[in-house]
This record gives C-alpha cells, sequence and structure tokens, in this order.
C-alpha cells in the first residue's frame, strides 16, 4: 500500500476500547493509527510485499527513535533524522515545543509521527 493510497475513515468505538488502545499503543511506544492499520491489515490478510517491507524498514530505523529540538526546521515544518527531512506530526495535534524531546511513534512515507517526552 503506497502512501498516496491513504485514506481517511471515521471510526466510533465505546470509550472503554479506547482507553484500552491508547494504553497499549503508549506501552508499545506507537500511535493509535499505526496500530490500528496493523491490526486490520492482520485480520484481513492484507500483506502487499511493499507494504511488509516498508512497514518493517520504519519499525528497525525510526520507531522509539529520541528527537532533541534543535533536529527541528520548525518553520519549514520539518525534522531531520539521519541526515535527511521529513515532516512531522506532533500526536494530538500539539504545537511544536522547543525545550521538550520526543520520541517516533509511527513513521509513514516522509512522515513521522512523534510523542512528546515529559521533562524530568
Amino acid at each position: 500500500m503506497a502512501t498516496s493510497e491513504m485514506t481517511s475513515l471515521l471510526f466510533r468505538l465505546p470509550e472503554t476500547l479506547k482507553e484500552k488502545l491508547s494504553k497499549r499503543a503508549k506501552q508499545e511506544n506507537r500511535s493509535i493509527n499505526a496500530m490500528l492499520l496493523e491490526i486490520v491489515s492482520k485480520e484481513l490478510n492484507e500483506y502487499p510485499s511493499q507494504q511488509t517491507s516498508d512497514i518493517a524498514l520504519e519499525h528497525r530505523h525510526f520507531l522509539g527513535r529520541l528527537i532533541s529540538p534543535k533536529q527541528f526546521a520548525e518553520l519549514d515544518g520539518l525534522v531531520k533524522l539521519d541526515g535527511i527531512y521529513y515532516r512531522y506530526l506532533i500526536e494530538s495535534n500539539r504545537p511544536f515545543d522547543p525545550t521538550v524531546n520526543y520520541t517516533v511513534i509511527e513513521a509513514l512515507g516522509n512522515i513521522l509521527t512523534l510523542r512528546p517526552l515529559s521533562q524530568k
């Protein structure tokens, strides 16, 4: 499944199920979207070779990586990781905070989803 083939879907579910899904995603340091994509793909036995290899590559190289504020080109909406600039989204549509580090929780094509790490 190529990035250009992605679409959105409104999905309603009980609050308790959403809380469990959110908790599990956080424990696995992933986004809810990444978890749902994997669950639905497994359930429907949809593993096109390109999608599977892309997901494996992203898991090995991006998920869980730490990103410091100095890696952001905030005005351009980009973050630099391994010498390459990627577009980014911050979990829950939070604004960029230059005082915290972030971790990658999803990587899809050239877009990284980031979770702010709490300050200690």
